[in-house]
């Protein structure tokens, strides 16, 4: 019996289908804001003829794109070009840019023609194919572009209008601040590419078409709360969640990937609050100071947002310090829950620890097979592929795809690996969905028979060599596993006989200079002065010797004792975040 779908799923759904519409152009909107601060009068480079530009890219290309895409969605390619011929009807038959016309017509249009392609296509004679196809297409798309021109297009521009004064209204009133209340918390249910591409660009938009910038590119992008909450969990947190923000703020606030900090304010539901009010202080700081961006910032990131700042110095100045204040209004407000909650923090550290020997236990074959989203099984039988699903199938999917595609190389299976936005999912068998927790249900809606696997942050799950252990039948196989592999346990390493501490890494470099300064935060908060460095595999045998720790995964365990056989290891299944550096400290504090 399938299971109800709930109002937050609903919601999800809604916003993500708005959103999926924006999302795979906003490389036009960065370009056409990138024209807009070079070109236009007061631009860094004024060139009358190419500000020609702007207008016509405004108006015609990006709600052509929007709608061509919008149908696209719903209907491939037949529906793209149904949606793109009646987006233009709105276009034209309105005075406004027409987003909102655009991503009611785009759908429409590839609904409709999805539609008829239901109740036709199978009644078509042979040979007659691409008449009946080509002919339908047109006359639909020239149907539903007189209802654009004549209907949608000039009722929108009301719409839009009544909106922009309602906007408009609130900026005035200094009341901006307030939708944060709801922009915070709606991020973190995954709501952040819907509320940032489905609502506050084609209104950013329309903004910068009439004043040069728009501070609603800033309400949701900006990265200050989450900025707040990782310093605070890297300076009062404890275990696993202390350790791992400092790689998570690098991650945060110059990836621009925000899902990152979702799991630390999820783990702890009081510091809702604290990216609330991060949120509401830091858009009251752009709209006192009247800061603005000429086009999105996507991802989020600070070197985004700045490179889409108006030209100047103070224009620059105003954003970086709205971002600051949220940061440091996040930062206080969790600081004093952190301090406050010292209980829970111990129950989530602890429920950390179980799960990562829980997925050490799976790895050597101890435990019953992993539990899954669903009935079947995960084997190399049952799996033929990979499939990492976020919200707008990029940022935190892409990382964690990329993690496991490791893991699932160095175990010798040749799985493909690969991400997806959920709206793109297809029901095919023998797929294997890893999502995060809250997403999980919007993807069994849209692949009931593949076999779904949940976590709770994508770029550091213990469930991942779980995944691989279930395929392979055994423990991963590292690649040149010449010898038996000895595992030297955490009880075995004294670090009162280490004079440094050695991150390896084989092909990619990223996980291990994060897990190096998570050890060296570590070290710092217990004073322990033993410095910490990265190294290839290629390049270990300069540190192959008794004082010298290395540090290294379960799947580039043989390569790394091979290459330096004299130094101590510290076998970890993740080197971001693991609650074995912790153990191992508080050994030598004992």
């Amino acid at each position: 019996m399938q299971e109800k779908t709930s109002l937050k799923v609903r919601v999800q759904k809604l916003g993500t289908s708005l959103s999926n519409m924006v999302m795979p152009n906003i490389g036009a909107f960065i370009a056409w804001g990138v024209l807009t601060a070079l070109f236009i009068a007061d631009g860094y480079l004024p060139n009358e003829q190419l500000a020609g530009i702007v207008s016509p890219m405004l108006t015609y290309l990006l709600p052509t794109l929007i709608g061509y895409t919008g149908g696209y969605v719903v209907h491939g390619q037949r529906g793209a070009v149904v949606g793109a011929i009646a987006t233009v009807g709105a276009i034209t038959g309105s005075s406004v840019p027409m987003f909102i016309g655009a991503m009611i017509m785009g759908p429409l249009g590839g609904w409709t023609i999805k539609k008829f392609d239901e109740k036709f296509q199978e009644k078509i004679r042979p040979g007659f194919e691409m008449l009946v196809n080509n002919f339908s297409a047109g006359l639909i798309g020239f149907a539903l572009l007189l209802l654009a021109f004549y209907a949608v297009g000039p009722v929108v521009s009301v719409l839009t209008g009544a909106v922009g004064s309602g906007v408009e209204a609130i900026v005035n009133a200094r009341l901006l601040p307030l939708a944060n209340i709801i922009i915070e918390p709606a991020k973190i249910l995954f709501l952040n590419n819907a509320l940032n591409h489905g609502i506050f660009t084609p209104l950013g938009a329309e903004q910068v078409a009439q004043a040069g910038k728009s501070v609603l590119f800033l309400l949701e992008a900006n990265p200050g709360p989450g900025l707040g909450i990782l310093l605070a969990f890297a300076l009062f947190g404890k275990g696993s969640a202390k350790s791992s923000s400092w790689g998570a703020m690098i991650i945060h606030f110059f990836g621009g990937i925000h899902e990152i900090y979702f799991p630390y304010v999820m783990m702890k539901p009081a510091l809702f609050l604290a990216v609330m009010a991060g949120g509401v202080s830091g858009t009251f700081t752009f709209q006192m100071l009247d800061a603005g961006l000429k086009s999105p910032a996507s991802p989020g990131s600070i070197i985004a947002i700045m490179a889409m700042a108006p030209k100047g110095l103070w224009p620059h100045l105003n954003v970086l310090l709205g971002v600051l204040v949220a940061a440091a209004v996040s930062f206080l407000v969790a600081a004093v829950i952190l301090k406050a909650d010292k209980s829970a923090e111990e129950d989530a550290l602890e429920a950390a620890q179980a799960a990562t020997q829980a997925a050490k236990a799976q790895a050597k074959g101890q435990t019953a097979p992993l539990a899954v989203a669903a009935d079947s099984a995960i084997s190399a039988d049952s799996v033929e592929k990979i499939i990492f699903a976020c919200d707008a199938g990029m940022g935190s999917s892409a990382m964690g795809a990329s993690i496991l595609r490791d893991k699932v190389k160095k175990a010798g299976l040749a799985i493909p690996v690969s991400n997806q936005a959920i709206s793109n999912l297809t029901d095919t068998p023998k797929t294997l969905i890893v999502t995060q927790e809250e997403l999980t249900p919007r993807a069994k809606g849209k692949t009931p028979s593949a076999i779904h696997v949940s976590v709770d942050n994508f770029l550091a799950s213990p469930r991942y060599d779980e995944i691989v252990a279930s395929l392979a039948g055994t423990a991963p196989a590292a690649e040149g596993n010449q010898q038996e592999p000895v595992v030297q346990t955490v009880q075995e390493i004294d670090l009162n006989h280490i004079d440094a501490v050695v991150v390896a890494y084989g092909k990619a470099q990223g996980s291990a200079t994060m897990g190096c300064e998570t050890i060296r935060a570590i070290f710092k908060n217990h004073d322990v002065r033993i410095p910490v460095s990265t190294a290839a595999i290629a390049d270990l045998a300069d540190y192959s010797a008794k004082n010298i720790m290395i540090v290294t995964t379960i799947g580039l365990q043989a390569d790394v004792q091979q290459a330096a056989p004299d130094s101590q290891f510290l076998i970890v299944d993740s080197l971001v975040t693991t609650p074995e550096y912790d153990k191992m400290v508080a050994r030598m504090h004992k």
